[in-house]
């Protein structure tokens, strides 16, 4: 009974610890021997202990790619949300350990539109409508890749409605080798000949 239960549950695919599965088929006297080794026969994989790794982090041989500056442009017509906004992309921004350059606001614009309040007659009267667009402006220092990869899909996430956001990333790069050395230092030595008069 006992077996045909565990046959079962092995076909199934489910593991069970070496000792239990031993016990069990010693009893039923398949095996003479207790030297059991937990087996799925489902998919045909010995269980053995492997260091479990998380599938969400890839490791990878190339350098990170450092940025100078990563700065951020936050557009919004409501000044109330872009504050909010403010507050939550600094807070996160801490939390990661991003040092934050700058925070300013720069110069609101206003887009106005005129147009006449009657169609046909009375041109004089008149309508003004305009759309006001107010600006926050971001400036982290000295990120990885990964690191700014994070922190941007997090604020990009939470963006609210109604707010734009653009990104603008200064890398450091090496210099390249064709000019590391000054260019003076390559040109071949001129000599001074004495003109005599």
């Amino acid at each position: 009974m006992a077996a045909g239960w565990l046959c079962r549950r092995l076909c199934q695919g489910s593991v069970f610890p070496v000792n239990y599965a031993s016990r069990i088929m010693q009893k039923q006297c398949f095996l003479p021997s207790s030297n059991l080794i937990g087996v799925r026969l489902a998919g045909s994989h010995v269980d053995t202990q492997e260091p479990k790794t998380n599938p969400l982090v890839s490791v990878s041989d190339e350098p990170e790619t450092l940025y100078k500056r990563l700065s951020l442009l936050v557009k919004s017509h409501d000044k109330a949300v872009l504050e909010s906004y403010e507050y939550f992309a600094v807070l996160a921004a801490k939390e990661l350990g991003i040092s934050v350059e700058k925070v300013y606001n720069p110069p609101k614009t206003i887009e106005r539109l005129t147009l006449l309040k009657s169609v046909h007659i009375y041109k004089k009267h008149r309508v003004q409508y305009e759309m006001r667009t107010h600006y926050l402006c971001l400036e982290l220092k000295h990120l990885t890749s990964s690191t700014a990869a994070v922190y941007l899909e997090y604020v990009q996430r939470n963006l609210p409605e109604g707010v734009a956001m653009e990104v603008k990333k200064t890398k450091i790069e090496k210099i390249p080798e064709h000019i590391r050395e000054p260019v003076w230092d390559t040109l071949p030595q001129v000599e001074e000949t004495e003109v005599k008069s």
